[in-house]
């Protein structure tokens, strides 16, 4: 087949949506021809340096930007914003010309992973696909007492946005033209079916490399590892680490248990100063970024991740956990409520935040206390990673899919 690619954020070697842009395209491209609609500005020099290295023949680029405001989204979020609405408009006309020459069989929008923003490739000829697209998730309202003013503006220019987005008439267009909607989460496809989409699934936009999978799993399974929790990521209101803060001065556990958070935002000052008050001083560590291997080696000293998100499509790190062979303790919202089950860590239900922390911290003290657990789960979600979460296993997906919707839109065409 021949497929057309939209992906705005593309980048070899990346967890975030620049590695779900790649990672799609290459896989998919082992088995089909594949052209992407990208963008020069961040990803060109790392894609071109990666074929030149590992050529994939099926696999070709299409650089473009916009001709008058190519670098508006310099200019801060709402600009990137709309530098990246414009630049749907465009990769219609790029794809339009493209299709007349190649003649594609199938479009697919693949980021950014976005749901409220419309993709103009739904308006050519051939079957669309749209997703995984998320940002449908939010915040419980009993969550956002405890944000800080910034917080508590931030997620109403978030709402605000979305609610903009989903009254769109062409991101309506372009739900409603899609053969096949994939949401990242329940929440996200419960909104594209309220803007009118027939075909709406659940899936997963992350993934693991295979090699990626191979090396986490030589970490040893956490059955004897020292009582060590970890959270990794942005410290961001909305990724709820003070929650698992004030669920580990809940749970109580032995005092050389400890508990390390890695990472940098706008919110750390608040999160030292709530470890002070809570009495955590000596168990407590912050550490800064760091290589991605060395990131991954202080992940494998730790028995499970600690990942309260109130709001979030993805997850990356949870699967690194899995793949690692670390269980995931995270609230039963959005991305990681997809990628976690009951085998390979805790889902807590975040109905407000007493009732979250409690969950929260009987979980520690579950994995505390059960080395056995810690080590069932811990294999579970290896499994579970190499099963839907590989991404060699999400590329032959992708292509059956891509079979099934052609044959499908075949069908319609000859009645």
């Amino acid at each position: 087949m021949k497929i057309l690619m939209s992906a705005y954020a593309c980048e070899p070697g990346r967890g975030t949506e620049l590695g779900v842009g790649w990672n799609t395209a290459r896989e998919v491209a082992r088995y089909h021809e594949v052209w992407v609609l990208t963008r020069p500005d961040d990803g060109r020099e790392a894609i071109e340096a990666e074929l030149a290295l590992n050529p994939v023949p099926n696999l070709h680029f299409i650089y473009f930007t916009l001709p008058i405001l190519g670098s508006i989204w310099k200019l801060g979020q709402g600009a990137f914003q709309l530098h990246y609405y414009l630049w749907q408009i465009k990769a219609y006309f790029v794809a339009l010309k493209l299709h007349r020459e190649i003649g594609f069989d199938i479009a697919h929008h693949v980021t950014f992973v976005k749901y409220s923003t419309p993709s103009f490739l739904s308006l050519l000829p051939i079957p669309f696909i749209f997703g995984p697209v998320g940002g449908g998730e939010s915040t419980p309202k009993t969550f956002e007492e405890n944000f800080s003013g910034r917080g508590k503006i931030y997620e109403f220019l978030r709402n605000l946005s979305r609610w903009l987005g989903e009254r769109d008439p062409f991101t309506r267009m372009t739900v409603r033209r899609s053969i096949l909607n994939w949401a990242t989460t329940t929440e996200t496809a419960e909104r594209l079916t309220q803007m009118g989409a027939s075909n709406v699934e659940v899936l997963s936009q992350v993934g693991l490399l295979p090699e990626e999978v191979t090396y986490l799993e030589k970490f040893p399974l956490p059955d004897t590892a020292p009582l060590r929790f970890i959270s990794i990521g942005r410290f961001l209101h909305w990724k709820g680490f003070h929650l698992g803060l004030q669920a580990f001065a809940q749970a109580n556990l032995p005092k050389e248990t400890e508990y390390w958070l890695i990472g940098k935002g706008p919110e750390q000052e608040r999160l030292q100063q709530l470890v002070c008050e809570l009495g955590l001083a000596s168990q407590v560590k912050f550490l800064a970024e760091m290589p991605r291997d060395e990131l991954l080696q202080k992940l494998g000293t730790c028995l499970a991740l600690i990942h309260p998100s109130l709001h979030e499509s993805g997850g990356f790190v949870c699967l690194e956990a899995m793949a690692s062979g670390r269980p995931v303790i995270c609230l039963d919202l959005g991305g990681p409520a997809v990628q976690i089950t009951e085998e390979t860590g805790f889902k807590i239900i975040a109905l407000d935040p007493e009732q979250a922390v409690k969950g929260l911290a009987q979980a520690m003290n579950n994995l505390a206390h059960d080395p056995a657990l810690r080590s069932r789960m811990g294999l579970a979600g290896r499994q579970r990673v190499n099963q839907l979460f590989n991404w060699a296993t999400k590329g032959k997906f992708l292509v059956d899919i891509y079979e099934k919707v052609l044959a499908k839109s075949l069908t319609k065409k000859e009645k």
